[in-house]
């Protein structure tokens, strides 16, 4: 772990603060607004942020967030959620009224509510606060699912571990860093840059065939997309803003050419960042 101030969303013990402790010295915020100002205020060095789940989607919230700060993806990590059923120190599963967590990871746990009818979900703001909320409240008649890190940090005991219904359950983070702050993120341990991935948003005219223009851009020069999605424009009622992900950096001819071609009748095109992956 590197010395950079590094904000993430939630208490410590959230699977976001596991992604930053892997960038460097994790910072809690209560809301992805304070987090992304906190980078536009030069607060911190850089954030991570959630942005796509393997079983909820995209996280859109981020996304908008991206194109409203000026902000750049510097880097992106993978953290596998691990739901764990925690209590305090003699609660059990038998004698609970309650499990708290935020309500993705309710919905990630639909099997387990099946068969422990006697469990009423509630939500809760985070996976690691409802942990903190139990620990303080010392109620045996409450439970939280969250990270088996939140378990340990507020001093709670695992009572079910891989509660989700889904084994593959991975939460993609980016790192981000203000658009003038380039250079320490280099600092970043173990940044994997030998294959770029570049992420880009744009919108086209309201035109027969644009969206068909737009991918020829990328595939006839043979760039592989990773990952295209649609979101409604803001600005303008019923029109659309396109996020795509592909392989390579900003700055390789190939991609160059692409976007200079996409610029030409896109009638907005932003690069989010060119970046290598953090394990």
């Amino acid at each position: 772990m590197t010395n950079l101030m590094t904000a993430f969303q939630g208490e410590p013990g959230a699977y976001s603060e596991i992604a930053a402790l892997r960038i460097g010295q994790p910072k809690p915020f209560e809301s992805f607004e304070e987090v992304f100002a906190a980078v536009e205020n030069h607060e911190v060095d850089n954030a991570v942020v959630p942005i796509e789940n393997s079983l909820g989607g995209s996280i859109h919230q981020n996304y908008d967030l991206l194109l409203q700060h000026p902000v750049t993806i510097v880097a992106e990590t993978f953290v596998k959620v691990e739901h764990c059923l925690l209590g305090i120190k003699g609660s059990t599963i038998q004698l609970a009224k309650k499990v708290l967590s935020h309500p993705q990871a309710l919905s990630q746990c639909r099997n387990f509510f099946g068969t422990h009818k006697n469990l009423k979900p509630e939500v809760a703001y985070d996976t690691a606060g409802s942990a903190k909320m139990i620990a303080a409240e010392k109620d045996p008649s409450k439970l939280a699912i969250a990270s088996k890190r939140a378990g340990e940090l507020y001093g709670l005991e695992i009572l079910q571990e891989n509660l989700a219904d889904e084994e593959w359950n991975i939460t993609r983070f980016f790192c981000i860093a203000h658009d003038e702050k380039k250079d320490p993120l280099k600092r970043i341990a173990n940044l994997n840059t030998s294959q770029h991935k570049t992420s880009i948003a744009f919108s086209l005219p309201n035109e027969q065939g644009s969206l068909f223009k737009a991918l020829a851009t990328f595939a006839m020069r043979d760039i592989d997309l990773t990952k295209i999605e649609s979101r409604p424009f803001r600005k303008k009622a019923f029109e659309y803003l396109f996020y795509v992900d592909f392989i390579g950096h900003e700055h390789d001819p190939n991609i160059h050419n692409a976007l200079y071609h996409l610029r030409e009748f896109a009638t907005m095109v932003k690069v989010l960042g060119s970046y290598g992956v953090v394990a």
